[in-house]
């Protein structure tokens, strides 16, 4: 009989989940709800929980609590029937939702679906993008902070994610303004040879919108991602951002699918 058993990881024990959410990665855009990269992003916090199901020893599935929702991606032939009982319990009574896994009285989200685009490796034009590391760092939280009202990011938090786990599978580039203000910050994650990358988050400055900043941070972290050997780097986004959309085309991205979300019926 199959034993069925969840984990629970905290940032620093988090790489078996990564290793495992790496070799379900297939080559052309992320399967399931989570990508290594999510959890990359993710472990920017110190109190971080990664959940990882093994049966009998071996992953089965892996995912984490963004918010409310729970996403997780399972391995190819899993049995996702035991690995949804047991995912039940970590559902919010409130807002019971989940990402990539198929849940028994669950229905599909149709209103708000999420649009998954894919770039295939290409020549890319020199840009003016420059990789962020630790001296650029604050000028890339700057951005996040900018482009997304609420964001908690810290330079703090950048380190933490840094000398995570997944610290060594994130690319970062950060587009300046000719006068040198930072406009636009991308963190691509890397998820083996042969697999598809993944970027997450993208921004730019509101106050430098429209000039082409956020093309180019995109396609200088494409560039390095397909450098390490990604087959293909992917983006989620909600459908209904159409700017965002309308970014990632620009940049050569094909709409490949749409995901949505299970919601408790």
């Amino acid at each position: 009989m199959t034993s069925l058993v969840r984990h629970r990881l905290t940032p620093d024990q988090a790489g078996p989940a990564l290793r495992a959410l790496s070799e379900w990665t297939p080559e052309d855009v992320p399967a399931g709800g989570v990508h290594p990269g999510d959890i990359g992003w993710y472990l920017r916090f110190d109190d971080a929980v990664v959940h990882l199901w093994t049966a009998d020893g071996t992953p089965v599935a892996a995912g984490f609590l963004d918010g409310k929702a729970l996403r997780v991606t399972t391995a190819p032939g899993a049995g996702v029937e035991a690995i949804a009982a047991d995912a039940e319990e970590l559902l919010a009574p409130d807002e019971r939702r989940t990402d990539g896994l198929p849940m028994p009285g669950f229905r599909r989200e149709l209103e708000d679906p999420w649009a998954v685009l894919s770039w295939t490796p290409r020549p890319v034009a020199a840009t003016r993008a420059e990789f962020v590391d630790a001296g650029s760092a604050a000028d890339r939280v700057l951005v996040q902070r900018s482009a997304f009202p609420g964001s908690t990011f810290t330079v703090e938090r950048w380190h933490a994610m840094k000398r995570s786990p997944a610290g060594d599978l994130a690319v970062e580039t950060l587009v300046r303004t000719p006068e040198g203000a930072p406009a636009a910050a991308v963190t691509g994650w890397f998820a083996g040879e042969g697999r598809c990358a993944l970027l997450e988050p993208v921004g730019t400055h509101p106050d430098h919108r429209g000039h082409g900043y956020g093309r180019e941070a995109v396609l200088a972290a494409c560039a390095a991602l397909a450098e390490r050997g990604a087959s293909a780097v992917a983006v989620v986004t909600p459908k209904s951002l159409t700017p965002a959309v309308a970014l990632y085309r620009s940049a050569g991205f094909t709409l490949v699918r749409e995901n949505h979300d299970w919601v408790a019926a």
